[in-house]
């Protein structure tokens, strides 16, 4: 639907959220393809010209011997065999054949921002919800390819957070917000919840819904339902500040952004959205 400027009530002045603070919708499809070929050309990801060796098929993952688990080393040369060959499934099958969850997830802090890159595309394709706050902690890293990757893993972890019945009913929800049926979506996403309570990219799918409805105290709540179940949920806190705004609670949206920075430090928008309500003068 079109995007409409969000209008603070106590003034009547508009104000445009910023570019990223709108309600993701990312299909599992998206997020790969996101993950898999938008940051291929990163200028600050110049692939090398050699291959990465190619792993022993018969090992299984995190098997005794592997080479080099903690400097990501060998990570690294299949990332940039990636870079220069646009492989994806080569590359998510050997990595997943010599490294462990674990280890991918201590790599995101590791000293090599190629590693770091390495470990997130990893793991945005296939690691568990049990990383969520390592790769939550990325979107604070100095480096932008990193924390481009690391947002786009954290969206397709917390589409896959569930079993795979429940994610691919997520999926719908999602497709339904896409085609803006809206109380169709908040019909599904409902039952979703009923069946699967901790889920929460249900909550935020509904608080998508909800919003675009005009149901600003109800998108609010599954905002917040979100966040007490995942509190990294960037897009949540977003959420959060975009229903406070249409609800007339000023103070309440920058105090929703300020805990959005503490996640997300280097986001110009975030800021540059804090400094435009805190211009907005005393609330009535």
């Amino acid at each position: 639907m079109p995007r409409q400027p969000a209008r603070t009530p106590w003034n009547g002045k508009p104000v445009a959220p910023p570019r990223v603070i709108r309600f993701p919708r990312r299909s599992r499809f998206g997020v790969l393809l996101l993950l898999g070929l938008a940051l291929a050309f990163s200028p600050s990801s110049s692939p090398t010209t050699q291959a990465g060796p190619t792993p022993d098929p018969t090992r299984r993952p995190g098997a005794p011997g592997m080479l080099e688990p903690h400097t990501g080393s060998l990570l690294v040369d299949y990332y940039e065999t990636y870079l220069r060959d646009h492989d994806i499934d080569s590359y998510r099958r050997h990595v997943s054949a010599r490294y462990m969850e674990g280890t991918l997830a201590r790599l995101v802090e590791a000293p090599n921002p190629q590693a770091r890159r390495a470990a997130l595309l990893a793991l945005g394709l296939f690691g568990s919800y049990n990383v969520n706050s390592s790769v939550a902690r990325a979107l604070r890293d100095p480096d932008p390819t990193v924390r481009s990757l690391a947002d786009n893993a954290l969206w397709a972890i917390w589409f896959r957070a569930d079993t795979a019945e429940n994610n691919a009913t997520l999926e719908r929800v999602s497709t339904l917000v896409s085609q803006q049926r809206f109380e169709d979506a908040i019909a599904l996403a409902s039952r979703l919840i009923d069946k699967a309570p901790k889920f929460a990219e249900a909550y935020n799918q509904r608080a998508i819904a909800r919003y675009y409805l005009g149901r600003f105290a109800d998108s609010a709540e599954d905002c917040n339902l979100v966040l007490d179940r995942n509190p990294f949920h960037v897009g949540a806190l977003a959420g959060l500040a975009k229903s406070q705004i249409r609800l007339g609670r000023r103070q309440a949206a920058i105090k929703t952004l300020k805990r959005a920075t503490k996640l997300q430090p280097f986001n110009r928008d975030l800021t540059q959205w804090i400094a435009a309500l805190e211009g907005e003068g005393d609330e009535p």
